[in-house]
């Protein structure tokens, strides 16, 4: 993806629509995938300080982490706004605060992360991120913005992937679809899972923002299946991206990735004994205060 032919906007839309097309794929593997990734909401609002009777916005939330796990938190005398660019993502995460009793915590709205329209004169007291500052095409438009709506003493808390040889969990799926298809995927600077791996350039990012104590962290994230088909079928769920990429492929062509990704998962990550699969990988968690 070259800069001289990337519509930022054309790109939104088809976020949206990859995103609301593997909704009900999210809705499904939840479970599994919360297994190892609530490790990171809960170390997310501990880094943006979250207490009872906070305000707090969650951005890119999909089907509601970690605004739920924020909701827990801030009570019935707080409120989070959990904003998501896919309207199909956020009437799951909408269900899901229902079904905890959050409904009147937490308020789902669709909005553009880049842009985000809410009320006059709103701001929160803490602002959260989890796997999302990676698919922003303006970034630094995005945290400029995101800034405005904290309040002074307020922090933001993202995650967001490592670089690809340590985030198997993603990597191998992906990095099978490329060599089929002997395409390259999206690098630094272009909208993607591993587009902030750099810490060092997120965090100047933050800086140019205006942020301050801007500090990060990494943290091992496991996730688990019962089997390399279990793992494939996942990636065909829920994995956005690839799913894009294959659309317009054959149907050998596809079965052939989808072959390949069990075989990988099988050859490099499955136990012996039991079949799962188990892949370890690397988040980076970081936090800037808005001074």
């Amino acid at each position: 993806m070259s800069k001289g032919n990337f519509n930022p906007d054309e790109f939104k839309i088809s976020q949206r629509q990859s995103w609301d097309s593997v909704a009900s794929g999210w809705q499904k593997w939840w479970k599994t995938i919360e297994i190892g990734a609530q490790k990171i909401s809960n170390r997310l609002v501990e880094l943006a300080e979250i207490r009872a009777g906070q305000r707090v916005l969650d951005i890119a939330t999909g089907i509601g982490e970690p605004a739920i796990t924020a909701g827990k938190i801030v009570g019935k005398k707080g409120h989070v706004t959990a904003s998501d660019i896919s309207p199909q993502m956020l009437a799951i995460g909408k269900e899901r605060a229902r079904s905890m009793g959050l409904q009147d915590i937490v308020e789902f709205v669709q909005n553009d992360a880049e842009n985000l329209k809410l009320g006059t004169n709103e701001t929160f007291d803490a602002i959260l991120c989890r796997w999302g500052l990676m698919f922003l095409p303006n970034l630094d438009i995005a945290l400029s913005n995101i800034r405005r709506l904290l309040v002074s003493g307020g922090n933001l808390a993202a995650a967001v992937w490592s670089e690809p040889s340590k985030v198997p969990f993603i990597n191998l799926s992906m990095d099978s679809a490329r060599k089929h298809l002997q395409t390259s995927f999206p690098g630094q600077g272009a909208p993607g899972p591993f587009s902030l791996a750099d810490v060092g350039l997120l965090k100047k990012s933050l800086l140019k923002a205006g942020f301050t104590d801007v500090r990060s962290e990494k943290i091992a994230v496991t996730f688990e299946f019962d089997s390399a088909e279990d793992y494939t079928k996942f990636n065909q769920d829920i994995v956005a991206p690839i799913r894009t990429m294959l659309s317009n492929e054959t149907e050998n062509t596809r079965e052939q990735v989808w072959n390949d990704v069990t075989e990988q998962a099988k050859l490099k990550y499955s136990d012996h004994e039991s079949g799962h699969v188990r892949f370890v990988n690397e988040a980076i968690c970081i936090v800037g205060l808005n001074r």
